[in-house]
């Protein structure tokens, strides 16, 4: 039996099989011959969810060999791209034919398909998630067909499907909404989170992209704002906080500490209140949490299964170290952002049950029924998943 864990070491499984697909015929026969078996089938890129998506007892299906830029389309700014191709390998291509991601997270390792699974987002009051860029994407499934959905074919299927949390099938290509390709210039700052919180509403619709970690036991703020620019890219590009350089080459940073996360998308109006009763919660009962917070912004979309489906977010990060336990501090978290209607980021810790999941999404009953007719058997739920279907 192998053995399988997540990035940070903290989730495993002993799958009965991992497999690793390296062309969309792959996929599908993978897909037909693991369910011929009774076998669940769970995919995975770089394993970088907190939340336990991928393990099972089943198959793993590994991704990453389906890599590369398929097709570009300038004229109506698109670009179809194997699922399992990371992130960080986009930019250069797409800068090459003049087209750039319209916005990213910080963790560029990630693959497309596992972004696009969770609903991965970076920062800036203007700009969606990765999920609202799938206008297309293609799926391998357990009959032996390679499925096409598209914003103008399939459309249902798309609409579900774009945020797929792997639960469709073996998403082999997706394509996306581009824009063209722009430069940045990054500024950073330091203030105390009172100082920050005062202007906070109006500095967060100042700038392109605006993000700050407050340290707990400092109360410090370090703040980064990022804002498109004519001047040209700086080379050797400066430390975060000082680049100036293309999109791709500024909004990503290394973050390389196995860590624990948790991350609740609150109203965007209800934001600062929400991390001020956060504060108040470390500094009564985890005063020595020595981890940043962190605070970005992330506008509406109409993606079913987004978190900031139909509303503008304000999104707010605790970590812990992997090797401690995060239980205590995260569940505490969670009750305070349960009071601001938070809705968990789909890619890391949460405790919630089915029936508390589809009071916050509004479209849950058409994302799971979509679901259902597209996998009858359920070949690609595991047990968290199944969990959050029946409860």
């Amino acid at each position: 039996m192998e053995r399988w864990s997540n990035w940070s070491g903290k989730l495993t499984a002993r799958p009965a099989a991992i497999r690793h697909v390296k062309s969309e015929a792959d996929a599908v026969a993978i897909a037909t011959e693991a369910a011929d078996a009774g076998s669940t089938i769970r995919s995975v890129g770089t394993a970088h969810s907190h939340y336990p998506l991928v393990p099972t007892d089943g198959t793993i299906v590994d991704i990453s060999g389906l890599n590369g830029i398929v097709s570009t389309d300038t004229d109506r700014r698109r670009a179809r791209v194997r699922a399992g191709t990371a992130i960080q390998a986009l930019g250069r291509p797409l800068l090459e034919v003049g087209l750039g991601l319209s916005n990213q997270g910080d963790i560029d390792t990630q693959t497309l398909a596992g972004a696009t699974a969770t609903g991965t987002h970076g920062t800036g009051v203007a700009l969606q998630n990765f999920s609202a860029a799938v206008t297309g994407l293609s799926i391998a499934t357990v009959d032996g067909d390679l499925v096409w959905a598209s914003d103008d074919e399939n459309v249902e299927l798309w609409s579900a499907a774009r945020h797929h949390l792997g639960a469709f099938g073996i998403v082999t290509d997706i394509e996306l909404q581009l824009r063209d390709a722009y430069r940045l210039r990054e500024t950073g700052w330091n203030a105390t989170l009172d100082e920050t919180l005062e202007t906070l509403a109006e500095t967060v619709h100042a700038h392109r992209h605006f993000e700050f970690f407050w340290f707990p036991t400092t109360d410090d703020t370090v703040i980064k704002a990022t804002n498109e620019t004519s001047d040209a890219a700086e080379y050797p590009i400066a430390a975060e906080g000082r680049r100036c350089g293309w999109s791709h080459e500024v909004l990503s940073n290394s973050r390389t500490w196995p860590h624990s996360e948790m991350e609740y998308a609150i109203p965007l109006d209800a934001g600062p209140e929400c991390l001020a009763t956060i504060r108040d919660l470390l500094r009564n009962d985890f005063p020595e949490m020595p981890f940043p917070v962190e605070y970005r912004t992330l506008a509406p979309d109409d993606v079913w299964m987004s978190v900031a489906y139909e509303r503008p977010a304000v999104t707010i990060s605790l970590h812990m170290d992997a090797r401690e336990d995060e239980e205590p501090l995260f569940r505490a978290a969670e009750a305070v952002f349960a009071e601001f209607k938070g809705r968990p980021h789909w890619g890391k810790v949460h405790y919630l049950t089915g029936a508390e999941m589809a009071s916050l999404h509004p479209r849950w009953d058409d994302w799971w029924a979509a679901r259902d007719a597209f996998d009858p058997r359920g070949v690609f739920l595991n047990d968290a998943l199944r969990a959050l279907r029946n409860s």
